[in-house]
């Protein structure tokens, strides 16, 4: 199943940008210092709606986006329509999926920042994803990713509760607000993945005035896994850290983050 994100894509920028002002989203200083140190160009699979790969063009690097969903493409071509020609032509897009696209150019840098490895639900996929990356590759590039790490005394609980966790202001008079919840709705420790709900709902005040909902699959990864599915795409690791702080890859882990190279034969 290929995921469109059509709902999703409405509200992603305003619901991303809370979390960035609640310093839980602080990616972006790591991608953009690795496209730096690359030099370009830079190749972003699920470039989404253009938050790394905006701040990245916004440094004078090249940069290509890949995202499955039109939607999410769709709000980022609007993004790039407001900004100056210079920044514009920097960037190409397409639309493709991850697990089997194919560019005929080579990059330094290829970058799958914010999880969207954590939307490949089967073996074959994830190392499909993976081997997709390092086909775009130039000699001597880099693969970097994340992936959260998980809570696993956590994955079971809360089935079926409401967890209201963002709300931001809509442009209008009268003002209006949107929240954003998620419910939990089942897990599979088999296949170590969960599903859960969005659900936006849009208030005048108190007054529920409307509600979108949009379902969320996740994987979830185990650190030795992750290892096999390196060996098995040929890549290797050039440094793996446990947050974007850069700190260790241990027991005090938010994050399993990897910039990877293709494995020397």
């Amino acid at each position: 199943m290929v995921d469109s994100y059509d709902v999703s894509a409405k509200h992603y920028d305003a619901a991303y940008a809370q979390l960035a002002e609640k310093q839980v989203l602080v990616d972006l200083s790591f991608y953009v210092d690795l496209a730096r140190q690359s030099g370009g160009p830079v190749l972003e699979v699920g470039c989404g709606t253009g938050r790394v790969l905006l701040a990245i063009a916004r440094e004078g690097i090249e940069i290509e986006g890949v995202d499955n969903s039109s939607a999410m493409l769709g709000v980022l071509k609007k993004h790039l329509a407001a900004e100056p020609a210079s920044i514009r032509d920097r960037v190409k897009l397409h639309e493709g999926d991850m697990r089997t696209f194919r560019l005929p150019a080579r990059f330094p840098l290829v970058i799958i920042p914010f999880r969207p490895m954590q939307h490949m639900y089967t073996p074959q996929d994830q190392l499909a994803a993976l081997k997709t990356a390092a086909a775009h590759l130039s000699d001597g590039g880099r693969l970097a990713f994340d992936v959260f790490y998980p809570k696993f005394e956590l994955i079971p609980t809360g089935i079926g509760e409401e967890i209201r966790e963002l709300e931001w202001r809509l442009d209008g008079s009268p003002p209006k607000s949107v929240r954003r919840y998620l419910r939990k709705d089942s897990y599979d420790k088999i296949a170590q993945t969960f599903s859960a709900t969005f659900l936006f709902r849009t208030y005048d005040g108190e007054k529920l005035l409307s509600e979108e909902s949009e379902p969320l699959k996740m994987s979830y990864y185990t650190y030795p896994q992750m290892l096999g599915l390196f060996a098995m795409a040929a890549l290797e690791i050039v440094k793996q850290y446990g947050s974007f702080k850069k700190t260790l890859l241990n027991n005090e882990a938010t994050e399993m983050i990897f910039v990877l190279r293709k494995a020397k034969t």
